[in-house]
């Protein structure tokens, strides 16, 4: 099975990052945790994904806020999907980390999950995985039952509570 990388601008981030990496423990997919920054260390953020896809890595979960160009930088760099996950900054909420991720310009794609959103780029990543992995899109199904399962209930409840 192919890896997940999960780099961070800073170790600031860890905090979000860490839905990544409890959602791909869920789901048995080994992953790998950087920090790299695209100002701060350029060359060992690219050196690590112009190297990623024949290290067995997938898909890259690229984490930072702020200025947030660490997902396009790793993007330039590598064919591989690449998901941005603004992370919240003290000064604009992440909607200066949102802004600088999504906006990538055409042939330097990067899928961008909502700010903080960090368990669904794991899902998206694994998703992405899953296509060539029947047993890992079992687990996603199986998932995705569980899920409803739950809202099912709830709203049995409620129902019960509310409705006369």
């Amino acid at each position: 099975m192919k890896k997940i990388g999960i780099v961070m601008g800073s170790d600031s981030d860890l905090q979000v990052a860490k839905k990544a990496i409890d959602m791909c423990e869920e789901f048995g997919v080994p992953y790998e945790v950087h920090v790299y920054s695209a100002h701060r260390t350029p060359v060992e953020a690219r050196d690590f994904t112009v190297n990623a896809e024949k290290n067995g890595f997938g898909a890259i979960i690229a984490l930072a806020g702020m200025a947030a160009h660490l997902a396009g930088a790793i993007a330039a760099n590598t064919t591989l999907p690449v998901i941005g996950v603004p992370v919240s900054g003290s000064n604009l909420d992440g909607m200066d980390a949102l802004l600088s991720t999504v906006m990538m310009p055409t042939g330097i794609p990067v899928a961008t999950v909502a700010v903080n959103g960090a368990g669904n780029a794991a899902l998206l990543a694994i998703e992405m995985l899953a296509l060539s992995d029947e047993d890992l899109s079992k687990k996603l199904k199986a998932r995705r039952q569980a899920d409803m399962q739950k809202v099912l209930e709830k709203n049995a409840k409620i129902e019960a509570e509310f409705n006369r």
